[in-house]
């Protein structure tokens, strides 16, 4: 049995989801590391079963927001991340 194969939009998400927890790790204390990596791992949970995987121009849209966040993210001024409900 091989693994399944992973279209491109499927990369890009796993990819941009690495990317937080990387600059995660890159946090000065473990305090911040864990909060970003719980609230990371809660907004791709959340989304992964509330956005339908055809609704593709909304999941780039969420691509678009994650980079721009993720860019903020590894700014070394920022020390730690909220969540925020966007409806």
């Amino acid at each position: 049995m091989g693994a399944t194969k992973l279209s491109g939009m499927q990369k890009q998400v796993l990819s941009l989801y690495r990317g937080f927890l990387r600059a995660a790790r890159s946090k000065p204390t473990t305090e911040d590391r864990k909060r970003i990596e719980t609230i990371v791992s809660t907004e791709f949970r959340k989304n992964s079963k509330e956005v339908d995987r055809k609704n593709f121009q909304y999941i780039e849209y969420l691509l678009r927001l994650g980079h721009k966040q993720l860019d903020q993210l590894k700014s070394p001024d920022m020390v730690s991340i909220s969540s925020v409900k966007i409806n």
